[in-house]
């Protein structure tokens, strides 16, 4: 089992891409603890992983408020003695043109996406440092990349998710951690799930492998990032795309 004896705690995790990876990471022997907003469905997939024969626990947070981040990270040291991994995944959008955008609109995005990833890594970087091997990994995204219309604070925010990790990869660097970033594509999720269907396939035709990621797809990056085999990675975003960013 590639994560045996780790502790990963994996933001945004109810849903989509974070849930995918929860899972993968438990089905490889990971500790998994599983902290989203959404408490409910956070608690029913937690509880669906341990059915399942995983071991996952369930945290309610809000990544944007560093107080909630704070008892986060002192109810899992306390629980669960330590953390080697921390996936920041929480995210939402907001999206809109430039001409309507609202600065409540634009700033609660860069709250969650941005702030939020720098209010968790903070919390538990002591606890990262200590494991002597962590691995960090940020969910930057295409339009962070390539930016994207209507996705103003959007893109904003994972174009500064992808500076924050190759600045904490120099930083940390020297204290055994190691901070990559995944930069996913067009991905199937809840969110993908609400564009029409036309919209779909003219973005299906901009994709040289001409489909939408699974979220799985994803996951598998995470967990390649998470695992000894990525060891000597660091600073790096890796695009799972489709080769629609090339």
């Amino acid at each position: 089992m590639r994560l045996k004896n780790k502790t990963a705690v994996i933001t945004g995790s109810a849903n989509g891409i974070g849930l995918a990876a929860a899972k993968k990471f438990a089905r490889e022997g990971c500790r998994v603890i599983m902290a989203d907003f959404d408490e409910s469905k956070g608690a029913t997939e937690a509880q669906a992983l341990r059915d399942a024969g995983g071991n996952a626990s369930f945290y309610q947070v809000d990544t944007a408020d560093r107080e909630s981040v704070n008892t986060l990270a002192e109810k899992v040291m306390k629980e669960h003695g330590g953390v080697d991994i921390l996936v920041n995944n929480a995210g939402i959008t907001r999206d809109s043109l430039m001409s309507k955008l609202t600065v409540e609109d634009f700033q609660k995005v860069l709250d969650v996406n941005l702030t939020g990833v720098f209010h968790c890594t903070q919390a538990f970087l002591p606890a990262l440092v200590k494991s002597g091997k962590g691995k960090i990994i940020n969910t930057a995204s295409a339009s962070g990349l390539f930016g994207n219309v209507g996705q103003t604070n959007y893109a904003a925010s994972k174009a500064a998710v992808i500076g924050m990790t190759k600045t904490w990869a120099k930083e940390f660097g020297s204290k055994g951690i190691n901070v990559n970033a995944v930069a996913p594509g067009v991905i199937e999720t809840e969110m993908t799930a609400k564009i029409p269907d036309k919209v779909k396939a003219q973005m299906n035709a901009l994709i040289p492998l001409g489909r939408f990621g699974k979220a799985e797809d994803a996951a598998n990056a995470y967990l390649f990032l998470a695992s000894e085999e990525s060891d000597y990675i660091n600073g790096i975003v890796l695009q799972v795309d489709g080769g629609i960013m090339m």
